[in-house]
């Protein structure tokens, strides 16, 4: 579901990392920013900056563990926070 307004800073950038595999027109829509994808960009690049994570393209934001899971690995968690 879309944002009905264009998220900031944290939110932005979980948002962006969740929908990057997307691609950055979707995650563009899905943050808030519909066909904006210059605001997008550059308020995902601040956000980034703020917190120290280098940002140049949402390929970026892919983690390893996201990648080992589309390709067929699996995750190990708990089911619940409380059962750590």
């Amino acid at each position: 579901m879309a944002s009905p307004t264009p998220l900031k800073d944290t939110e932005l950038i979980d948002c962006a990392k969740a929908n990057a595999k997307q691609g950055v027109e979707t995650a563009a829509h899905l943050c808030g920013y519909g066909q904006d994808i210059a605001t997008f960009k550059h308020e995902l690049k601040k956000a980034c900056d703020r917190i120290g994570v280098q940002f140049n393209e949402m390929s970026d934001l892919i983690t390893d563990q996201q990648n080992i899971i589309s390709s067929g690995g699996f995750e190990v968690a708990p089911d619940t926070p409380s059962e750590l």
